[in-house]
């Protein structure tokens, strides 16, 4: 997938803060945009969608995956989008520079029909929250430590969003959106929320019901068996 021009309905996005913007990058709409142009029923990769887009890549391959999450049927989004996150965290947290895919997941992926509707469901949330994000505290993003704490709070929130929590799909699918739009974006303030955001949810949701820290047992535990 090739970036379109910059959205012209926007301001450019020209890094004149400081931070280290990308020159006339074009927003999250446009990109969507770019991906639902052609054919409806045509399957979009996860293989191609992060293609072109240099250090926002694992942004849009983390929107991408996380949609699956609000399929309104029980048990359903969470068992496909939460191994997807999973791996998108795991490579955040050890700090690749471009995403990777295994072939038999690279080669698959939503229908452009259904990314339209999508889009068109977000479109007045990005309507909004594009007058307040711009390519902010750039170098926050970049650096290796905040990578991984990234990772690894999209890793636990990936997690919890797999495990059978009642109503809860949309909310955690809601919150690695905001790691996504924040990634995209290049806007470290809003990452800065995504993290205090991604953290209330690990402790109140994980930790404090338990369910993350019986979860992580059972996968220490079954890995010890393949092991030994």
């Amino acid at each position: 997938m090739t970036p379109p021009a910059a959205d012209p309905g926007r301001t450019p996005r020209d890094g004149s803060d400081g931070s280290g913007g990308g020159a006339h990058e074009a927003g999250t709409r446009a990109l969507l945009d770019a991906i639902v142009a052609g054919d409806p029923e045509q399957t979009v990769r996860f293989g191609d969608v992060f293609n072109g887009l240099g250090n926002r890549s694992f942004g849009m391959l983390l929107f991408v995956s996380t949609l699956p999450a609000f399929i309104p049927i029980p048990g359903v989004g969470g068992a496909i989008s939460g191994p997807l996150v999973i791996l998108v965290g795991l490579q955040l947290l050890i700090g690749l520079r471009r995403p990777w895919l295994p072939g038999f997941i690279a080669r698959r992926g939503p229908h452009r029909s259904a990314l339209a509707k999508f889009r068109n469901l977000l479109a007045p949330w990005l309507t909004r929250l594009e007058r307040f994000v711009s390519p902010r505290l750039t170098a926050l993003l970049d650096r290796r430590a905040a990578s991984a704490l990234t990772g690894l709070l999209v890793v636990l929130v990936g997690v919890l969003l797999s495990l059978p929590i009642p109503f809860t799909n949309f909310l955690f699918g809601a919150l690695l959106l905001l790691f996504a739009f924040a990634l995209l974006e290049r806007d470290g303030k809003l990452m800065l929320i995504a993290w205090a955001a991604g953290a209330a949810a690990v402790v109140v949701f994980g930790i404090l019901s338990g369910s993350l820290v019986q979860a992580v047992a059972e996968w220490i535990a079954l890995a010890q068996s393949k092991l030994g």
